[in-house]
């Protein structure tokens, strides 16, 4: 039996918070213990698009970016009161652990994605930082086998691993997206020795690509990482300092303990649905998130919250329109489906259940979801909207986990989806009467935007006129490339539920990520980084990968606070 072990940091959860938090500790010399509770690693982030959100990190290609621009633009985004000083650190010292990360063999890129917010003062389409393709089997083969495996709705047909150009390439049918799939389904079969090891693909892409490589830097620091090991409790001495966690291991517990510090980056709560209907106005269902099911259930809060913790932000979430459809071949079981671009694309609408607009259908997805919780507080009727298209759309695009014609035609859609997941009629008026919508209002609806598609205006939400909306837009629908006339049938609908990337809110922390108690005070040797604590941003999502570009910045910080504390700080 393993008893009473000690580390000088102890991690509790191994996302990118977590990674980071252990990478960063090790290198300034402390020993690290990672803890996580299911049987495989690297957390929501290995199933994330892998994007951080960094300003001003100054890599090859970054032109005008500063601190003040950054500021300019954050200020204009965010809603509500939050701690300048922990956003100040973020902006200050993200650039340090990207360059940090960099250093210890990470490769990194900035990506041509625009802030969210493309209009505000200060925005840029420079700040989204991701990793490149990263060799799954540089891990060793039992490690490459236990990191947490992307989705199937990010793979090619659920098996074959894209990178995001890839992922683009496919989704919109660009030119040549025969070619770039070929090559991926191509790659995967001539990959013979992986195929005799897992029908993994090697090529780990994405999130997936980002802590991937992370691992390979923290495993080479010696880094230990303990699976199937739940916190149950914090340890606490008598001064009330944080030393340890008393863990479980199929319903064997001990206590681990800690010298100088320990990091909740455990994620957040959204699969707490007692934690939901306390802190959310509009709880909605765990089942409606699309991140690891069961996974991110709030003990870690939980277990801060008992020794005196405060949280901050949990109204917040980072909201993602999703759709349920079966499994395939196991039509009892559900899967959650992103919805996040499908929403925006042209010859479509999304309404609620007035039958009325109430958004920019194109704009971001948190933002998407944010005027769902803004629309049913005023009318009751959304949660979930309607995305209603017709046979153009049907046969280019994506809805949810409905795909396209040229992947999926009507004969190869079960027939237990229609007009239960998704509904189809040969007109408007009937598919509203098939999904109990007020006809006259959705036809009043469809024709304003058969209206907007003639002149490329939208008077209402301005969707399609900037930046961002049209980076996911058809440039083969003109004049705007995010509205197209809904005429062709038959005509469809889909529900669209208010999930989420995880909770904005957690632990309330301070600028070194030092845990806050309910007077403002930071509970010793204990930090918090990641969903696990509140975001920086308080109610924005800024931009592409602003979850894992904090996470990974708190987790430095934590780790860098840590050492300085223990007399550990090398620089």
């Amino acid at each position: 039996m393993i008893e009473n072990e000690t580390f000088d940091v102890v991690v509790v959860g191994s996302g990118a918070a977590g990674a980071m938090a252990a990478l960063r500790a090790a290198d300034l010399g402390m020993t690290v213990l990672i803890l996580e509770k299911a049987h495989k690693f690297g957390g929501t982030s290995a199933t994330s698009g892998g994007v951080m959100w960094i300003p001003n990190h100054q890599l090859e290609g970054d032109k005008g970016d500063s601190r003040e621009s950054t500021f300019t633009y954050l200020d204009s985004v965010i809603g509500k009161e939050v701690n300048r000083e922990r956003l100040e650190a973020f902006v200050d010292e993200s650039p340090k652990m990207l360059h940090y990360l960099k250093n210890t063999g990470v490769e990194v890129m900035a990506a041509a994605w625009p802030d969210y917010f493309p209009d505000n003062p200060g925005a840029r389409a420079d700040r989204s930082v991701i990793v490149p393709t990263f060799d799954g089997r540089e891990l060793g083969d039992d490690r490459y086998a236990l990191m947490r495996e992307q989705y199937n709705r990010f793979k090619l047909f659920g098996r074959y691993a894209m990178d995001l150009t890839e992922t683009f390439a496919l989704m919109m049918q660009s030119k040549g997206w025969r070619t770039v799939a070929g090559k991926v389904i191509g790659r995967y079969w001539l990959d013979r020795g992986t195929r005799r090891v897992s029908h993994r693909d090697r090529r780990f892409t994405q999130g997936a690509a980002l802590m991937g490589a992370t691992y390979k830097q923290v495993f080479a620091r010696g880094v230990e990482l303990r699976l199937e090991t739940k916190l149950e409790r914090l340890v606490v001495d008598e001064s009330g300092r944080v030393t340890g966690a008393e863990v479980s291991n199929f319903g064997r517990s001990y206590e681990v303990h800690a010298r100088h510090g320990v990091v909740l980056a455990a994620g957040g709560f959204e699969w707490n649905q007692e934690l939901r209907d306390r802190f959310y106005p509009i709880p909605g269902l765990t089942r409606h998130s699309s991140t690891p099911e069961d996974a991110n259930r709030g003990e870690a809060l939980i277990a801060a919250e008992k020794i005196g913790a405060s949280t901050e932000h949990t109204e917040q979430g980072w909201w993602m329109p999703t759709m349920t459809l079966p499994m395939k071949g196991a039509s009892n079981f559900h899967e959650i489906h992103q919805s996040a671009f499908d929403v925006g694309r042209p010859w479509s609408v999304v309404v609620n259940r007035n039958g009325v607009r109430f958004v920019d259908e194109a704009c971001g997805y948190d933002q998407f979801g944010q005027a769902m919780v803004r629309d049913h507080l005023a009318t009751g009727a959304n949660m979930p909207c309607w995305l209603i298209f017709d046979a153009k759309f049907r046969r280019k695009f994506s809805a949810g986990g409905l795909m396209p014609t040229v992947h999926t035609p009507e004969k190869k859609v079960p027939k237990d989806w229609w007009d239960h997941y998704v509904f189809r009629a040969d007109t408007i008026e009937e598919l509203c009467r098939k999904v109990h919508l007020p006809v006259d209002a959705v036809q009043q609806t469809v024709a304003k935007m058969n209206d907007y598609a003639r002149t490329g205006i939208d008077p209402e939400f301005g969707r399609g006129m900037n930046a961002y909306d049209q980076m996911f837009g058809d440039p083969v629908s003109t004049p705007n490339p995010n509205i197209g006339p809904i005429d062709t049938a038959p005509y469809y609908a889909v529900p669209i539920n208010n999930g989420d990337l995880g909770t904005k809110g957690g632990l309330r922390c301070d600028a070194r990520a030092r845990v806050l108690d309910g007077e403002g005070r930071p509970i010793a040797g204990l930090y918090s980084a990641g969903n696990n604590a509140g975001t920086p941003f308080g109610d924005a999502y800024p931009g592409a990968g602003a979850t894992i570009g904090p996470a990974m910045t708190f987790g430095y910080i934590a780790a860098n606070d840590i050492a300085e504390r223990s007399g550990n700080l090398r620089g």
